[in-house]
């Protein structure tokens, strides 16, 4: 791209399967990866001037990718840095976007440094946390964000955004599904003495053998947190096809208080009286597994789709995964498979976590 004069380099026909964690994905027109936040801006922005779709591409952990590819300019977030510093007696991380989560996230741990544990092992760089008020065990960035620097891609301006404008819901904010702006730097707070933030999660405190509402050391709960995670195919593996993947493909669905009795009934007729899994989510309404209803809508671990060549996970099935020959269509296609099944089983509608680039379900 002629346009393009940054002092970086720019490449052609860069295939995105190698930057993205499903390993799916045609081409990019042309790729840069600016090293700076100010790099990262003047891409952008040269990009914008010139009329060139832009696709602000971060550790590709929460995108699809067509097998088309991209037809105009990628800029990969590649901009690091990180800042520790104390603001009116507060603890302060700054962590540029390009930086990648779980070695912020490993580095503040062995500080000991407390709140950011139970987001161990969560793939993807700092930039995209904000961005999906990124969740885990108990524990979301919402908590513990304190503001982003941000590009207006409108104006060309950076300015800085407090956490409370953000829209932060459950795997959402004002950020997410567009791209009016691109995260440069983000700010969380955090608290010394090495102790975690209270420990929430059922599942978490049964494998530390705590009660929920318990601290405990950081370093413990970061290995609890793994070994969760392993155990599920969540931790990025090469040599391990059940981490080929998005992660979760679908969040869990959010029903209101008004509709829930009818969703448990449609749900008892087909499943008989069996426990529901149910939790709080936010005044009014209440968050059901999407796991859980898609194993009851007959789809098991390693459910296969389009010539095997993907699969639910072997270890969850929440995940969708590359095993190895795959293409988006043939990903798609198990996505449309998985959604329309719990549909038509309980009238329950899942929605995909990650973000569709020029392609749909």
């Amino acid at each position: 791209m002629t346009g393009l004069h940054l002092g970086t380099d720019v490449r052609t026909a860069v295939p995105l399967s190698g930057h993205t964690t499903l390993r799916l994905g045609g081409p990019a027109a042309r790729f840069v990866a600016p090293g700076t936040a100010e790099e990262v801006a003047a891409a952008v922005r040269a990009a914008d001037r010139s009329g060139d779709p832009v696709l602000v591409l971060g550790g590709g952990s929460n995108v699809v990718v067509p097998d088309t590819g991209f037809p105009g300019t990628v800029v990969r977030v590649a901009n690091l840095g990180t800042e520790i510093d104390r603001v009116d007696g507060a603890l302060r991380l700054t962590a540029d976007a390009g930086e990648n989560w779980d070695t912020v996230v490993a580095a503040t741990v062995e500080a000991g440094l407390g709140g950011l544990e139970c987001l161990s092992g969560i793939p993807g760089l700092v930039g995209a946390t904000p961005v999906q008020n990124v969740g885990a065990y108990g524990v979301e960035v919402s908590q513990l964000l304190l503001s982003v620097d941000l590009l207006d891609r409108a104006t060309g301006a950076v300015h800085t955004l407090p956490a409370d404008e953000l829209g932060l819901g459950y795997r959402t904010s004002v950020l997410k599904n567009t791209a009016a702006a691109v995260v440069l730097r983000v700010r969380f707070e955090l608290t010394d003495g090495g102790r975690s933030a209270p420990i929430r999660y059922t599942e978490l405190a049964r494998a530390l053998g705590v009660r929920q509402g318990t601290r405990v050391p950081v370093a413990d709960a970061r290995a609890a947190v793994l070994s969760l995670r392993r155990g599920k195919g969540m931790v990025l593996d090469p040599a391990d096809h059940d981490t080929w993947s998005v992660g979760s493909f679908f969040t869990n669905p959010v029903v209101a208080e008004p509709d829930l009795p009818d969703v448990l009934t449609r749900i008892g007729t087909v499943v008989g009286p069996v426990p529901v899994p149910q939790y709080p989510a936010g005044p009014g309404l209440t968050k059901l597994s999407a796991a859980w209803l898609i194993e009851r809508a007959g789809f098991a671990k390693g459910h296969p789709g389009p010539g095997a060549r993907v699969s639910l996970s072997h270890k969850h099935t929440l995940a969708l995964t590359n095993r190895g020959t795959a293409t988006t269509a043939d990903l798609l296609a198990l996505a449309r498979e998985v959604r329309d099944g719990v549909h038509t089983t309980f009238g329950i509608a899942l929605h995909p976590e990650p973000v569709l680039v020029g392609c749909t379900l």
